[in-house]
């Protein structure tokens, strides 16, 4: 056991972190007197306690993370944690079984915003804020916040925040140093999620909410405190603060951290995914409120671009948040704004899906071997600006779409093999792979994941760890490959 020494080292120092940022929760239920004190108490002491003998028993193996090593505590971490990020519902809602409340911790720390629970505004403010906490937490990612706050770790933070981060800043650094650079994207974040707050607090939040919401948007999870989502506010200045954040926190966050060091709007204009987001997002809202409105499914004109504008933007980020029930749309709606999911949110933004780079890589490969079948000795090269793609990173791509699509396929028979009706298995797989949260029938926004059994429960939680790993990063450690010395 000393060969994965490092790792439980590692993972024993995340879970004692984790212990700790329970205290904040905790401190919340002592100071309002929601009766969920005891329950942070006995899952904080746990945690911490557990990661405390992990960290003992082999902090002296001596031996810095290897690139393997990275993978498999990037694996562990987001397979485990929500075991611990469970305890203080299970303690607190003692009829919630353990499959549900490790379903509602993964569905959190992988900003996914899928829910078994029902009447939230009826839970303490605690609770519901350890929920989004957890959207915030996971957002950036666990790992990453590991690295910034103990750069003296000497554990390998390369290896660790290249299996966690998608997107360009697996290939370089903003600064020299990978604390240096975790500290960035943090202080970002943070900053992000502050002026998020503020924002919904003068929009008409109180406090309390304009926090819960805060962690949930920056973090593009998409869990609130009311049933109705979003749409129990009723407002429309809220829902503009929400649509702008959405899509501050869609963009790359390597961008944002650039055009604050910067002092400039600079480093957006050569973002060569920030054109191409917006560009789909007002796309989508134009084709969609036109045909909304040719189906007359909205009394008029602005309430239809209302609800199109907030629908598209929250599902095209992976937001999930709602105001309006879209499943009551024709299917056509309904399916566009799931697939926006798949694809819309930046490399680098705390997002889901395949990514636009991505994307815009995918599409330019395929022109090129369109004008290739016409010129075949032409010297075609796929370039993202003005910089050439190498053929390493178009093949790495192809395959990343190929398992993404062979992963929605294979893990919706399986829901639907287990008897869930095939548009509700289909949609599941793709919200929960998306990390986008409500899908389409019966597990739209204005129902739960309740109504899946167990075993569709924990293949939903699977599929949501998969997609926030982006897929590769969890299925090498599944490899008969990866175990061999």
């Amino acid at each position: 056991m000393t060969r994965y020494a490092p790792v439980t080292s590692a993972l024993g120092l995340i879970l004692m972190i984790f212990g700790l940022l329970m205290g904040f929760p905790l401190a919340v239920s002592f100071l309002m007197h929601d009766g969920a004190t005891t329950a942070y108490d006995e899952s904080m002491l746990i945690t911490f306690g557990v990661g405390l003998v992990m960290w003992i028993w082999a902090r002296r193996s001596g031996r810095n993370l290897r690139v393997r090593d990275g993978f498999l505590l990037v694996a562990a971490t987001w397979l485990i944690t929500p075991v611990f990020a469970m305890l203080p519902l299970l303690l607190y809602v003692p009829q919630l079984s353990v499959t549900d409340a490790y379903f509602e911790a993964a569905s959190g720390l992988t900003t996914t915003g899928a829910t078994v629970l029902s009447h939230l505004d009826q839970l303490p403010v605690s609770i519901n804020l350890w929920r989004c906490f957890l959207h915030w937490i996971g957002g950036m990612g666990v790992i990453v916040l590991v690295v910034a706050i103990l750069p003296l770790l000497g554990i390998g933070g390369r290896q660790i925040i290249k299996a966690e981060v998608p997107g360009p800043i697996k290939e370089s650094s903003l600064t020299p140093r990978i604390a240096e650079t975790a500290k960035g994207l943090w202080l970002t974040y943070v900053l992000l999620t502050i002026a998020c707050g503020l924002a919904l607090w003068l929009a008409g939040m109180d406090g309390w909410n304009a926090l819960i919401h805060a962690f949930s948007i920056m973090g593009l999870g998409g869990f609130s405190s009311f049933d109705g989502s979003l749409g129990a506010f009723h407002s429309l200045p809220i829902e503009a603060v929400t649509i702008f954040f959405a899509c501050a926190a869609g963009l790359n966050y390597a961008t944002h951290y650039l055009a604050l060091t910067q002092r400039s709007l600079r480093p957006y204009r050569y973002d060569p995914e920030l054109g191409l987001f917006f560009l789909v997002l007002v796309g989508s809202v134009l084709l969609l409120t036109a045909f909304l409105s040719g189906q007359a499914v909205h009394e008029n004109l602005p309430t239809t671009f209302r609800y199109v504008i907030f629908q598209v933007v929250s599902m095209a980020t992976s937001l999930g948040l709602s105001t309006t029930d879209y499943t009551l749309w024709p299917m056509f709606a309904q399916l566009w704004i799931l697939f926006l999911g798949s694809f819309a949110a930046c490399s680098g933004s705390t997002g889901g899906g395949i990514k636009m780079l991505r994307a815009v890589i995918l599409y330019k490969q395929l022109y090129r071997e369109v004008k290739r079948s016409l010129h075949a000795v032409a010297i075609l090269p796929v370039r993202i600006g003005s910089t050439i793609v190498p053929d390493t990173i178009l093949h790495a791509v192809l395959a990343f779409s190929f398992i993404y699509m062979v992963s929605i396929v294979v893990l919706s028979m399986i829901l639907a093999g287990s008897g869930l009706e095939l548009i509700t298995a289909f949609s599941a797989v793709v919200a929960c792979l998306n990390n986008t949260g409500p899908g389409l029938n019966a597990l739209g926004p204005a129902s739960t994941y309740a109504v899946l059994t167990d075993f569709q429960t924990w293949v939903c939680s699977f599929t949501m760890i998969l997609g926030r790993l982006e897929i590769f990063t969890l299925l090498v450690v599944f490899t008969p490959a990866f175990w061999r010395r």
